[in-house]
């Protein structure tokens, strides 16, 4: 198997684990638990499993004093994401934070191109413009309802750290693999989080104390914490920072799959579209160097076709 496929399975995996936030989340703030103890028990189970890895595996935990800057700053990166993003379920849908949270890759193209000089190939522009066109179709804003302040910048400020932290992933001088580093950065996450705890008054530590409380909690820990990060730092290594980015797609996408199959949500053809303009962006960004001039121009068309008939039906 070529490096390339590795990294874009790895990809794929990462995004559909971690669009699977909302769902865990959701269930534990029903049975009582705030913001901080979703998260510090997130990433505490999490830690857990990674150092139990580690120890079969017999791994050395020891780093040096530059690598656990790097891993500190990382943890930070990725605590703040993750307290911002689930601070917004609060104040707006979770499909639809989960969506406006798709400018990730965006951010993480822009930068890239702005400070590491890397070119924006018209592949690259498309995939952007295509996923971005699907996350647009899936968001359900019809009705005309006024989306919270709070919430959306929550939800960017979610989307620019951890655009930044897959950038710092991928240029940092961290050789180490993915299981050590990820171990390291759930520990500072969960620091974090212990600290944030410490400056709100209603949303101190909580203890688990039901067995439904303990399953979506250990499911948080596992998939889209353990399995994702775990991923998205190989497929960032073996793919780079924006084409993994941009395969973050899936993750709203899996947002509506979990919301027709086990909320009963309706698949509308609106929603059919926005799927089909996000696999054609995870496809084209897949096949990269190998699409050509002609290639470009029938996907484009293709595309255009699939929006016509969105158009005409609605």
């Amino acid at each position: 198997m070529s490096t390339k496929l590795k990294g874009t399975i790895y990809g794929v995996i990462a995004a559909v684990s971690y669009g699977t936030n909302p769902l865990g989340a959701l269930y534990l703030y029903k049975e009582g638990l705030n913001v901080n103890s979703v998260l510090f028990y997130r990433f505490s189970l999490a830690a857990i499993i990674l150092a139990g890895i580690m120890l079969v595996q017999k791994k050395s935990f020891v780093v040096t004093k530059k690598e656990l800057g790097i891993l500190g700053v990382l943890g930070i990166l990725f605590a703040t994401s993750a307290l911002s993003l689930f601070t917004s379920f609060h104040y707006m849908d979770a499909g639809v934070a989960s969506t406006i949270l798709f400018v990730y890759p965006v951010m993480v193209a822009v930068i890239m191109a702005l400070f590491f000089k890397e070119k924006l190939s018209m592949v690259t522009i498309l995939s952007i413009l295509l996923a971005l066109g699907g996350i647009a179709l899936l968001y359900k804003g019809e009705g005309g309802s006024t989306l919270s302040s709070i919430g959306v910048l929550l939800v960017m400020l979610s989307s620019l750290t951890y655009a930044v932290y897959i950038i710092v992933v991928n240029k940092s001088t961290l050789m180490m693999s993915a299981v050590k580093l990820t171990f390291y950065v759930l520990v500072f996450c969960m620091l974090v989080i212990v600290v944030h705890s410490f400056f709100e008054t209603n949303n101190h530590l909580q203890l688990l104390t039901t067995p439904t409380m303990w399953i979506w909690t250990a499911m948080l820990a596992l998939v889209p914490t353990v399995i994702s990060l775990i991923t998205m730092v190989k497929a960032v290594h073996a793919i780079g920072s924006t084409p993994t980015a941009i395969m973050g797609a899936l993750e709203p996408l899996t947002a509506v799959i979990i919301g027709i199959a086990i909320f009963g949500e309706v698949l509308t053809i609106r929603l059919a579209t926005g799927i089909v303009l996000i696999l054609s962006a995870v496809i084209i960004i897949i096949a990269g160097k190998s699409i050509t001039p002609l290639k470009l121009h029938t996907a484009v068309n293709n595309v255009g076709r699939v929006l016509k008939k969105y158009f005409r039906w609605k």
